[in-house]
């Protein structure tokens, strides 16, 4: 068991700030010296890009179904034994869901701090407040802060709602140089943000004006079992082309960590740059990200395009999610009505929407390779002479998701899997020859 300072920072809903003072609590820490551990509740790729830049280390899921409650508990107990802070945000509001944040929190005991948005509130910011802390008396609460203040009387109103028997953590001003930049998938990915180190310092002056900023109680994690079988190295060998930048950033580092635990040797690679698949390379995987933002330059990149065919067309495996999928097909259409032609490598064609097409938790059974568990969220839709080979439900309503393509070499979806959740079944995706049917 190792004890370590641990905060649950959570909300009422989406859009209270929670990224943003998540990451100027991870920045101050740091300024500190201190080695700071985030994590994020729920599938997500864009808000662990700022966490991370703000931490200055890699920023892991928690989910107690898709991580499942033990994988949650190993990456708990292990950042416990490295770290000073471990901080963790929550997804949506702290009771939205199934498992919910405060599922998560109240599962490993982690205290939470709740970010409430003063804007257009005044004295019934003390009944939300007052909400979060009771609903559910399993729950550690630690206190609450208030985001967006207008001005030192709006602060003295929301301070004055709050029950005596709710810690106060004090306040911080609305502030756009601050605050967080987003668009049609969520916030822009860090590496677009030109002036995020400036954002992130200011963040953390505010947290460091507040109670927040002071390290909260050490949370006990019990430690994985000892003797856990060790890894099997199924993918000795295998050398795996990753293509990673602004257009295919949609990655769990635990995905990445997995196949390098399995004896696979990664090579990265950036389309966008017109680099070559690695030479040399088994297989390669076309993560998501915003192949739609790029489409005239990913479709002009013509060194990197032979390549993927060459890889193609030799046989090689080529494992592509959602926009990885996208950067296969035969055209993708934005949502000014702009057609570019993409790789060609598997026949269709899709198109952007307006409002989310598919959102929430998927799972794919395959037969005696078990199940595989992720989730999906994207603005186009498909169409394809293909047929599926299986399709992902969903896990509580048990309702038919995501198609799964095989054509030729290619394993293609709009899933984003974790593959940690079943290693077995992720080597079978790189591995030669590998059917799905």
């Amino acid at each position: 068991m190792s004890a370590c300072p641990a905060l649950f920072i959570s909300a009422p809903a989406s859009g209270q700030g929670k990224t943003t003072l998540t990451a100027g609590l991870a920045r101050y820490h740091r300024r500190l010296g201190r080695r700071v551990c985030v994590f994020k509740t729920g599938p997500d790729f864009l808000d662990p890009m700022i966490l991370a830049r703000a931490a200055g280390a890699p920023v892991y899921t928690l989910d107690l179904w898709m991580v499942g409650e033990a994988g949650c508990r190993a990456l708990l107990a292990e950042a416990a034994q490295r770290a000073d802070l471990i901080l963790v945000e929550g997804v949506m509001g702290l009771f939205d869901g199934t498992p919910s944040s405060a599922d998560l929190a109240a599962t490993f005991g982690i205290p939470v701090a709740a970010i409430i948005s003063a804007q257009s509130l005044a004295q019934t910011f003390g009944a939300i407040a007052f909400g979060l802390a009771k609903f559910r008396p399993d729950v550690p609460f630690y206190g609450v802060l208030a985001n967006r203040v207008g001005s030192s009387r709006h602060g003295d109103m929301v301070r004055e709602s709050i029950p005596a028997d709710i810690r106060w953590l004090g306040l911080v001003s609305a502030d756009r140089e601050c605050a967080l930049p987003d668009r049609h998938l969520g916030l822009v990915q860090a590496s677009e943000i030109d002036d995020l180190e400036l954002r992130l310092e200011r963040a953390a002056d505010a947290i460091g004006a507040t109670m927040l900023a002071e390290l909260p109680p050490p949370v006990d994690f019990i430690s994985a079992p000892a003797g856990r079988p060790s890894m099997p190295t199924s993918l000795a060998g295998r050398r795996i082309a990753v293509a990673r930048d602004d257009a295919f950033s949609f990655i769990y580092p635990a995905n990445l960590d997995l196949l390098e635990a399995l004896g696979a040797q990664l090579r990265y690679f950036s389309p966008l740059a017109d680099e070559p698949v690695p030479e040399e390379v088994d297989a390669l995987y076309l993560p998501g990200g915003y192949p739609e933002l790029h489409a005239p330059l990913l479709a002009s990149n013509e060194h990197c395009a032979a390549s993927i065919r060459s890889h193609a067309h030799a046989g090689r495996r080529i494992v592509a999610e959602c926009g990885g999928m996208l950067y296969l097909l035969d055209s993708l259409t934005d949502t000014a009505g702009t057609t570019t032609a993409m790789l060609g490598l598997m026949p269709g064609q899709a198109s952007l929407t307006k409002r989310f097409a598919s959102l929430g938790m998927q799972q794919l059974t395959v037969g005696d390779k078990g199940t595989l568990t992720g989730h999906t969220f994207h603005y186009s839709k498909l169409t394809t002479p293909l047929e599926p080979v299986y399709h992902a439900t969903h896990p509580v309503t048990g309702l038919r998701g995501e198609a799964v393509f095989q054509h030729r070499s290619i394993i293609a979806s709009y899933m984003h899997a974790y593959w940690p959740s079943n290693p077995a079944f992720a080597a079978t995706l790189f591995a030669p020859d590998s059917l799905l049917a």
